[in-house]
């Protein structure tokens, strides 16, 4: 054997040792990851499972009664009759289809509105003060001004949930905006980028994490706002069917009904934080 052929093996295994060291080490870095997403979703589980063992106990030894407090399974067996039954995807793709109807017009709205306040200190200092005034009027307490002049009909629940989701989007795009360095600026000056180019080339990227967290708490808003409006004016959605479990007195179908709308508000929220995170890991790498 010829001094390149040892050099040439001596080389295979030396790639070979360092293949196997790093599939050692991406090995031990997957498990411990798993590990922590599994210990952080045993700890999420921990107060609800707790809830859950009070409300069995409480009903199996009559602590509350049952007019107050309804057996588990009692809940579980109106789940399933109105799952069968199709009610239940019925109510809730009448309040899916509301909150996506409301936060559409919030959300674009408060991108305009947003955009427009973060480019412009004129426009900034002409519609924010009193832009930020509107905003602590609470959602609900538009409902009776809106209701006078839409009645209670599909537009009033839109409007209101379209104003619980603009205000979070429109003050995020703002920030987003005016909280690009300045030195990302000057590099469109000196490429010499008219204001389009600015906004979309520049700008726009730049500001996409913040932006996104608006986004985000405007969609939580616009579901809250949602449940809301149904619980005053509505005879359809979840919202709905709170109130008519609580006017029948049945309080397994208000349990049950708030059950599915923490579930789907949490999925919700949950998907988008997914996005946000990965958003903000880009933010992150990129500065």
């Amino acid at each position: 054997m010829t001094n390149l052929d040892l050099d040439r093996v001596a080389f295979e295994a030396a790639v070979a040792e360092r293949y196997r060291l790093s599939g050692r080490r991406f090995g031990a870095r997957a498990g411990a990851g798993v590990a922590k997403r599994a210990g952080t979703i045993a700890a999420a589980l921990i107060f609800p499972a707790s809830l859950f063992l009070v409300w069995q106990v409480a009903s199996l030894f009559d602590l509350v009664p049952a007019q107050i407090l309804p057996d588990p399974r009692l809940v579980l067996a109106t789940f399933r009759e109105f799952y069968d039954t199709g009610d239940l995807a019925f109510h809730a793709r009448i309040s899916l289809l509301r909150v996506l109807q409301g936060f559409a017009l919030g959300a674009g709205a408060g991108l305009l509105l947003g955009i427009a306040m973060g480019l412009s200190r004129r426009v900034r200092e002409f519609v924010e003060p009193l832009f930020l005034a509107l905003a602590q009027v609470p959602a609900l307490g538009w409902i009776p001004l809106v209701m006078l002049l839409v009645g209670i009909d599909e537009a009033l629940k839109v409007i209101i949930i379209a104003k619980a989701a603009l205000i979070p989007v429109t003050i995020n795009t703002s920030r987003g905006i005016l909280n690009v360095p300045r030195s990302y600026r000057e590099v469109g000056e000196v490429l010499t980028f008219g204001r389009w180019q600015t906004l979309t080339r520049i700008l726009a990227p730049a500001s996409v994490p913040t932006v996104f967290t608006g986004i985000r708490y405007g969609l939580t808003n616009a579901w809250l706002a949602l449940v809301a409006v149904e619980l005053l004016a509505s005879s359809e959605g979840l919202g709905y069917l709170m109130v008519w479990g609580r006017q029948l007195f049945q309080l397994d179908l208000v349990i049950m009904a708030m059950i599915v709308v923490g579930v789907i508000g949490f999925l919700l929220d949950w998907s988008l934080g997914l996005v946000e995170r990965r958003l903000q890991r880009w933010e992150a790498a990129g500065s």
